[in-house]
């Protein structure tokens, strides 16, 4: 059975969090150099011109949408790590979540920027604040518009690591 688990590991990518029998991990990146390391990721959430509305006149009956939004996206992305079985707790240097009104209309966008100087990078932190920030908009103006589709929540860009920059 051994020899059944090499040929299968030798033709499929190694997944960095599973050992060789299929169990989940915490990656080692104690001998990891630390660099400073940034990602930046987006999402957005597509709704109704009462939702848009109510979103960017900077009033409702939760108070301020699109500000309480960035402000749950920069805590999402402290709390990462309670989130992600797998992501190391990091001392975050700097978080930045931008809430704008899609230029097409119909919707806002999201733009989450991490940095920090560590041993692993930032992605999912950087996913995990444009996700909540999307989250966030979506519960505060549900009440107007429960067709919402959050949409595109992607890694835009990275830097700093072993593995090298990366740019959408």
């Amino acid at each position: 059975m051994a020899s059944t688990k090499s040929a299968e590991n030798a033709l499929t990518p190694r997944l960095t969090h599973i050992d060789e029998d299929g169990r989940a991990f915490m990656v080692d990146v104690s001998e990891k150099s630390e660099t400073r390391r940034t990602a930046v990721a987006s999402g957005i959430l597509y709704m109704g011109d009462d939702a848009f509305k109510a979103a960017i006149s900077g009033g409702g009956k939760k108070g301020n949408v699109i500000t309480t939004a960035e402000i749950a996206g920069i805590m999402a992305a402290k709390k990462t790590s309670d989130l992600i079985p797998m992501c190391h707790p990091l001392a975050i240097s700097k978080v930045s979540v931008k809430v704008e009104p899609l230029e097409e209309g119909g919707g806002l966008g999201v733009r989450a920027e991490v940095v920090t100087t560590g041993k692993t990078g930032v992605e999912m932190e950087a996913l995990t604040a444009a996700s909540v920030a999307c989250l966030t908009l979506y519960d505060m103006l549900k009440a107007i518009d429960k067709s919402m589709v959050l949409a595109e929540i992607k890694l835009m860009e990275k830097s700093g690591g072993v593995s090298g920059d990366y740019f959408r």
